[in-house]
């Protein structure tokens, strides 16, 4: 005998159909969607923060003053650079990272940003996987230089020389895991020498100490150094970016000078928090491109050494991983660490 089973209520009230539970799920994402595009649309309806995690007056800080200067005007809404340094640029890009993502809290990251997340391995946040990529949006190659009481004028009599010397060659940065450290280090692993490192607290110190020749040799950004150079306070051996630096056309690059695939850039690029709706985001990478177009930003650019790049978000977001890979790679192999 065939048995059947009959509720004792309906069955479309007792549980609901999977057809209707993915109606529901459907109707959901179509009024996120919606919504999405309608605060884009509106976007932006107040100020936007520009955070930028170093002292006023940086490499990076006074680019980006000029160029929020310029988006402000195209956006009809201020954009507001605000300085919030400190623990190697950590504490205003967690800041940034815990802010709601919807377009109003940014961040200017660094070369610096990407060596804190291996650098400082306890942080609450990470700094590269918890933001959205915006642009790249210029970067400023390193020059080697060294006290002209080195008897060295070219990068491959510098290599021989200190080979010849390990450990007896002194070279300065600004601190323990920055950007002129690890930039030394990087040459060093590449080229096989063996100098030992003099960390400052800060650029300042370092360059004073340069000048007076109590160390020998650094790798800071080209802009500070150019005045130097020219006259004749450092010799200049080589530049680190892909190409010679127009301000010094006869100075080759480290790769020209025997190094291959050696490069490495003090940059600047935009970031907001992970998850911001990729229709803002892309609003933001055409305002960067527009600002940067500009003869003023372009005009200061120029003057402070800055190669302007305005990239896509995919482009910055592939830079900045690979960034990260680098100098997690040269951190484990030099042991840096903090101050």
């Amino acid at each position: 005998m065939r048995r059947t089973f009959t509720p004792s209520q309906p069955l479309r009230e007792a549980k609901p159909s999977m057809w209707r539970m993915s109606s529901r799920r459907a109707a959901f994402a179509l009024a996120l969607i919606v919504c999405t595009m309608a605060h884009a649309q509106d976007y932006p309806s107040h100020p936007i923060r520009v955070i930028v995690p170093f002292s006023p007056g940086g490499a990076v800080d006074g680019p980006m003053r000029l160029i929020a200067q310029q988006m402000s005007k195209r956006l009809g809404q201020s954009v507001v650079v605000e300085n919030r340094p400190g623990a190697g640029a950590t504490i205003g890009s967690e800041a940034v990272a815990k802010a709601q993502a919807d377009g109003y809290t940014l961040l200017l990251a660094s070369q610096t940003n990407a060596i804190s997340a291996t650098l400082y391995p306890k942080l609450s946040f990470d700094p590269v996987e918890d933001f959205t990529p915006i642009s790249l949006i210029g970067r400023e190659p390193g020059v080697i230089v060294v006290h002209p009481s080195l008897p060295v004028n070219t990068l491959g009599e510098l290599i021989a020389y200190v080979k010849a010397r390990p450990g007896r060659v002194d070279y300065a940065s600004s601190g323990n895991g920055s950007g002129q450290h690890l930039f030394a280090a990087l040459l060093c692993s590449m080229t096989g020498m063996q100098m030992n490192h003099v960390p400052y607290r800060g650029s300042g110190q370092a360059t004073a100490d340069l000048l007076g020749a109590q160390v020998q040799v650094a790798i800071p950004g080209l802009s500070g150094m150019l005045g130097h150079i020219k006259t004749g306070k450092l010799r200049a051996l080589a530049v680190t970016g892909a190409k010679r630096a127009p301000q010094l056309p006869d100075v080759p690059t480290v790769i020209e000078a025997g190094v291959p695939g050696y490069e490495a850039y003090v940059w600047m690029g935009l970031l907001a928090p992970r998850n911001t709706p990729s229709a803002i985001i892309d609003k933001l990478q055409r305002e960067i491109l527009a600002a940067l177009a500009t003869t003023d930003v372009q005009n200061y650019l120029a003057t402070a050494s800055i190669e302007a790049v305005g990239s896509t978000p995919a482009e910055f977001g592939a830079f900045f991983y690979s960034e990260k890979q680098q100098w997690a790679r040269i951190i484990r192999e030099t042991g840096a660490k903090v101050d």
